[in-house]
C-alpha cells in the first residue's frame, strides 16, 4: 500500500511541476507577444495583434524589416533559422535606430530584455529604403 501512496504523491507531484512549467510558458509567450505587438505597433502596422500568432509574426517581422515573405521557408530549416534569425534581429535593431551591437546583445543574447527596450522605449521605426528591399 505504501509503494501505491507513494507512486500517486509523486504523479502529483509531477503534474504540479508541469502545470507550473506551463503557466511559466503561457506567461513568456503573451509577454513577448504583447512586446511584439507593440512594436509593430510602432512601425505602423494595423494588424498588431500578429505578435500573439506564430509564424504570421514572423511574415509581419520580415515585412516591417524590408525582406521578402520567402525567407519564412529558411525560419523551419534547421542551423539556416539561426543566421536568418540573427540577421533579422540586427535589421530589427537597425530599423528602430540600433546598432548591431546592440541589437546582438539585447535582441539576440537578452531578448527578453531587448524586445521590451523596443517596444516601450523611446525608439522610433524607420521604414526601410525601397532600394533595399
Amino acid at each position: 500500500m505504501d509503494e501505491m501512496q507513494t507512486m500517486q504523491e509523486s504523479q502529483g507531484l509531477l503534474a504540479a511541476m508541469m502545470g507550473t512549467m506551463g503557466l511559466i510558458y503561457l506567461v513568456i509567450f503573451l509577454f513577448i507577444g504583447f512586446c511584439m505587438f507593440k512594436i509593430f505597433q510602432k512601425a505602423g502596422r494595423e494588424d498588431a495583434w500578429a505578435g500573439f500568432v506564430p509564424i504570421y509574426n514572423l511574415v509581419v517581422l520580415l515585412d516591417i524589416i524590408g525582406k521578402p515573405v520567402w525567407w519564412l521557408v529558411m525560419f523551419f530549416i534547421p542551423c539556416v533559422n539561426l543566421y536568418f534569425l540573427i540577421v533579422a534581429y540586427i535589421e530589427l535593431g537597425k530599423r528602430f535606430g540600433k546598432d548591431t551591437v546592440w541589437s546582438v546583445i539585447f535582441l539576440i543574447f537578452l531578448g527578453i530584455i531587448g524586445l521590451p527596450m523596443l517596444a516601450f522605449g523611446d525608439a522610433q521605426y524607420t521604414p526601410p529604403a525601397q532600394s533595399e528591399e
